[in-house]
């Protein structure tokens, strides 16, 4: 019987030893490939800018272009920036003049956010 729990442990040790293995090969090209992505989004975001400029100062909003695969338009688009305690802060002292209710509303909201805690991995790199 004991050697029956002890192929078990061995096995299950394996297992996890080969999943670890393949989980720090998938990090590691998982990494190679975000850092091209990212590189990829700044070069596309500098042409972003160089195209829209001179969509610009050429007056040509609102117009298209005809690419092999369908167009490409020019239209401005709204970005909201995120929601803060800094931002909500603000706006509640706006609109309630009593400080002390802004600063219980902002507690309650503090004290009562939802929290999700999920187990994870985290790789750190040695120097």
């Amino acid at each position: 019987m004991a050697n029956n729990e002890s192929q078990i442990v061995h096995s299950t040790r394996n297992e996890f030893v080969d999943n670890v293995k393949q989980w720090v090969t998938l990090d590691s090209q998982l990494k190679i490939v975000n850092e091209k992505t990212r590189i990829m989004r700044e070069a596309k975001g500098t042409l972003n800018g160089k195209i829209c400029s001179f969509i610009n100062d050429n007056n040509m909003n609102h117009k298209h272009v005809e690419i092999s695969d369908g167009t490409l338009k020019f239209y401005k688009r709204n970005e909201y920036k995120p929601l803060t305690y800094a931002y909500l802060e603000k706006s509640l002292h706006d609109i309630i003049p009593n400080v002390k209710h802004v600063e219980h509303i902002l507690q309650h909201l503090k004290e009562n956010r939802e929290v999700v805690v999920h187990d994870d991995i985290r790789r750190n790199y040695s120097k």
